[in-house]
């Protein structure tokens, strides 16, 4: 065969390699949606009518601690605070772990909610940093909150620290930045309040974009689509995940990953299985992971269940170099659980675990970054040496962005066929208006981003990367 004959062959090679792992991705999603779709279906027309009041009344109702770490969040943290005390729910406390911050956070909690030193005892389970100090507060309206200031040791060392210092038997595990809705705690109780058979050892819900939304005492009282472009292409990122992709993963029982912004755990096998992993940056999903290991390999029937209200509101980044810092670390964290757990990978022990959730995270989350960046350098080297043909490479581009900007545009007609959190016709034509850019300005920022994340583990990077907060639109008038 001549040097072009083979040419020719790896360009056919190449073309039908690329269009068959689009496909297989496009078809996936095409799945998962179809999946989610009647998930929600059937979710909705279950728990249209709760009354979720009534539960409060329950004697049955589980007792919860809210842990939240802390670290530099001075100017949110207050408003934050106050939106987690003001939760409708009866059996349950509010944790703040001070993880070690560089700014005034201590002195503002302590000049806000009264706080006094606390008699209570830190008798660690498992290994932390050292606590400096446990503060309750004076005032009576504030008995819910304890605060715990501590050496710095990162978010999964502060997260072990309120499990330690948590007397309940489930946890709530937040980022001190969410805003939560009232009703959070009796959408998350609620199935372990049902639960027959299996143990439900997790249950989360959806996170959502709070940026230019209107927060008072803290509380979400309107819903804005975020009036910095980032941030709204954002909104539809996380329709998309939540929405289409993590409902239908918890429908098929396979799904891998709880928010770390957002979650609630049973504490007993959350420490029986050791805590949160401090050697990760992942450490929401490793720990999900470990817990369904754990209970498989102990042969412990169990659930995990996802709540697809929109339960939490987080405050997104704003700026391309906090949002890089935030998807190179999540590659990070994706990478490092992977690894960890790499035994599941094929291995009908762990049932759809093994044969589909961890090879669908493995081809479709890891390495699918790694092949649209080869297959971006392939084809300019064609484009270079003239063989590329381009008639095929604009029908396939056209056809992979009109697929996305399809998908994203049924991720936000499904968010507002359920639970229709945007109410202004403007704002739904700028979050359409988004979904038709986010192919072109903001997904190949997220692919170099990934890349960025498995050269930062490959160099040993272990760095969380600090992340400024804005803070929340205060109404006014």
């Amino acid at each position: 065969m001549t040097g072009i004959g083979i040419l020719d062959t790896g360009i056919i090679v190449f073309n039908y390699l690329i269009l068959l792992f689009a496909a297989t991705v496009m078809l996936s999603y095409v799945i998962l949606a179809a999946i989610s779709g009647f998930s929600l279906k059937t979710y909705l027309r279950q728990n249209r009518f709760v009354n979720y009041k009534a539960l409060l009344a329950l004697d049955s109702a589980p007792k919860v601690s809210l842990i939240a770490p802390a670290y530099n969040e001075a100017k949110t943290i207050v408003e934050n605070v106050k939106s987690l005390l003001a939760i409708n729910y009866n059996n349950y406390d509010v944790i703040v772990v001070n993880d070690g911050s560089k700014d005034n956070s201590i002195d503002v909690l302590t000049e806000a909610f009264s706080l006094v030193p606390s008699d209570k005892v830190y008798n660690p389970q498992i290994p932390t940093k050292e606590v400096k100090a446990i503060y309750r507060s004076s005032n009576k309206a504030f008995s819910r909150l304890i605060v715990v200031d501590k050496l710095n040791g990162g978010k999964a060392d502060a997260l072990n620290t309120g499990m330690n210092v948590s007397s309940n038997p489930y946890l709530v595990c937040i980022d001190v930045d969410c805003i939560m809705d009232k009703d959070v705690l009796l959408k998350l109780a609620k199935p372990y309040m049902e639960a027959s058979g299996k143990r439900i050892i997790a249950t989360g819900g959806v996170v959502r974009i709070a940026n230019s939304c209107i927060i008072k005492s803290g509380k979400l009282v309107e819903v804005r689509a975020p009036g910095n472009l980032l941030a709204r292409i954002q909104v539809i990122e996380y329709l998309r995940a939540f929405i289409l992709g993590r409902m239908a993963w918890s429908k098929l029982d396979g799904l891998l990953i709880i928010s770390g912004a957002f979650g609630m755990f049973d504490k007993e096998i959350a420490l029986r299985c050791g805590g949160y992993d401090t050697k990760t940056v992942g450490e929401d999903m490793e720990l999900i992971v470990r817990m369904r290991r754990f209970m498989i390999e102990h042969k412990e029937p169990y659930t995990v269940q996802y709540i697809p209200d929109p339960l939490c509101w987080t405050e997104a980044p704003e700026s391309y170099s906090i949002l890089r810092k935030q998807r190179s670390r999540w590659m990070r964290g994706t990478i490092e659980t992977l690894y960890t757990h790499r035994k599941m990978l094929f291995n009908p022990k762990y049932n759809i675990l093994g044969m589909l959730s961890y090879p669908y995270w493995l081809f479709f989350e890891y390495y699918a970054p790694i092949i649209e960046l080869t297959g971006i350098v392939i084809t300019l080297i064609m484009a270079l040496l003239g063989v590329i043909s381009w008639g095929y490479f604009f029908l396939f581009l056209f056809f992979v962005y009109f697929f996305a900007v399809m998908f994203s545009m049924i991720a936000l007609y499904t968010e507002e066929a359920t639970f229709k959190k945007y109410q202004s016709l403007a704002d739904l034509r700028k979050l359409a208006f988004v979904a038709l850019l986010e192919p072109i300005i903001f997904h190949p920022f997220t692919v170099l981003a990934a890349i960025r994340g498995n050269w930062e583990k490959l160099t040993g990077n272990k760095g969380w990367g600090e992340m400024t907060r804005k803070g929340f639109e205060k109404p006014t008038g």
